[in-house]
């Protein structure tokens, strides 16, 4: 048996499949898997398990439109799947589906929930409950596929970490909604090399992002990781070396997670409730204001009703400051 798994969208999306992934491929090891998406995905798929092959599918490229998906369809015949897994249901994803359902192979799809999730939005103040997780989602596309799965992902990365206090920081998402705004992350950075003198501060972002930090965060022990990692697994590689990271509810706490590296996460219009809380992440460490506009969104992209942002810029960055140095104590005294 051989189950294509397919997941096109961005890299924080995908990076959740991890988890599931892996855990269903060790749990299974007769099965083959076949994780069909984004070319530039492939490090995330480096430490699977030996029945796990990532297939890079260029959907902007050479499976673009109708014609390119009837070829990537007819790829995946040529490769014998026998089982789709659609972890993403969307146009692409249900026409492939529909391709291959037509030529007999057994396919189930992801439950969003959107009717749950356009509810969280529209709360009364206090009333909003915990929905299920992303991870429990794709697990249960495993489960109609008659592959049941329990979801036990260990970070594969290991690595000893910095003997000085090291801390990442990810200060940019997708989306205005759920940035903390630079300044105050700029102090962030401050308090700690204030704290810890000899610390040392790792900035995730892409080269556009980080050239317009160069000038502003002149910082003792400061490095721009896009000029020492080459891909997304050196950046894996390095968050497993680093006591704690600092992120949005954005990709990057989902890397971080990967490396089993402890995340202060930063939620503005969206919520940890939404279901996007990092694999293993503890809620301790959650930094979010209690306002009864939020969350006004699930992703992030809704404008702020009132402007400026409230939710993000009433945190203060000694709050944060405060739950880095808590993941800092712990891990010294586990040394």
């Amino acid at each position: 048996m051989k189950i294509a798994i397919l997941r096109f969208s961005a890299l924080g999306d995908v990076a959740m499949t991890v988890p599931v992934v892996d855990s269903v491929a060790r749990q299974y090891p007769d099965v083959d898997f076949l994780f069909v998406s984004k070319p530039f995905m492939a490090p995330l798929f480096e430490q699977m398990p030996p029945n796990v092959v990532f297939l890079e599918a260029d959907i902007k490229g050479e499976y673009k439109g109708i014609a390119g998906l009837w070829r990537l369809a007819q790829k995946l015949r040529a490769m014998k799947v026998t089982h789709v897994a659609d972890l993403h249901d969307v146009l692409r994803t249900m026409f492939l589906r529909s391709v291959l359902r037509f030529a007999g192979l057994s396919c189930r799809h992801i439950a969003k929930g959107r009717c749950q999730k356009r509810a969280l939005t529209k709360h009364k103040h206090g009333s909003i409950k915990p929905l299920k997780s992303q991870f429990s989602r794709y697990a249960e596309v495993f489960r109609k596929l008659g592959f049941p799965v329990t979801i036990d992902y260990q970070p594969t990365q290991r690595e000893k970490k910095a003997d000085v206090p090291s801390l990442g920081i990810a200060p940019f998402a997708a989306h205005r909604g759920k940035i903390y705004p630079i300044d105050l992350m700029r102090q962030v950075a401050d308090l700690f090399i204030k704290r810890h003198p000899d610390g040392k501060i790792y900035l995730f972002g892409s080269p556009k992002e980080m050239k317009a930090l160069r000038e502003t965060w002149q910082l003792e022990n400061l490095v721009f990781v896009c000029d020492i990692a080459k891909n997304l697994g050196e950046e894996i590689a390095l968050m497993a070396q680093i006591h704690a990271v600092v992120s949005m509810d954005s990709a990057n706490m989902h890397l971080a997670s990967l490396a089993g590296t402890p995340v202060v996460s930063i939620w503005g219009g969206t919520h940890p409730f939404a279901g996007f809380m990092g694999y293993g992440q503890s809620a301790d460490n959650v930094v979010q204001e209690d306002l009864p506009c939020r969350p006004c969104s699930i992703y992030g992209k809704k404008p702020c009703r009132f402007g400026d942002y409230r939710c993000l810029s009433n945190i203060r960055p000694a709050k944060i400051l405060d739950r880095i140095d808590r993941i800092l104590s712990t891990a010294k005294a586990s040394q």
